[in-house]
């Protein structure tokens, strides 16, 4: 896709710091990281959402950034992850990309980047679970 950051970094016209190249996924270093070394790993196709990922993809795509999570903690002596997919709200590219971020215990990061809620009681639970189980 001609105006896709991302597609243009696959192409090799925008540059980038690869850190692996497969002939179904790309990864790369955030150019904004919450912590040094933190990766995006993106499907070559341009896929825009997760919704839209192809089960073709689904395997080297979160296979790939498996790979990316277990690899940070050797290469910047990180104890963990954070891995993280948006779709269409706070994704900033319309283009499917896996966030790998290497963790470290006091690194800073406190839970989720969003504000927590709760269900008024059991019952409103259930019925959020029933609702999704009959679209599911």
């Amino acid at each position: 896709m001609a105006d896709c950051l991302f597609c243009s970094i696959i192409a090799g016209t925008t540059p980038a710091h690869i850190v692996l190249d497969t002939p179904e996924v790309v990864g790369f270093l955030d150019i904004r990281p919450v912590f040094k070394g933190h990766t995006l790993i993106v499907p070559r196709e341009h896929v825009p959402t997760m919704v839209e990922l192809p089960d073709e993809l689904t395997v080297p795509l979160f296979g790939t950034a498996r790979a990316v999570a277990a690899a940070v903690r050797t290469a910047y002596a990180a104890q963990g992850s954070f891995v993280a997919v948006n779709n269409v709200v706070s994704q900033s590219v319309p283009h499917l990309h896996v966030h790998v971020v290497p963790r470290t215990k006091g690194d800073g990061l406190r839970g989720f980047f969003w504000p927590r809620t709760k269900y008024a009681d059991d019952a409103e639970a259930a019925d959020y679970a029933a609702r999704l189980r009959a679209v599911l």
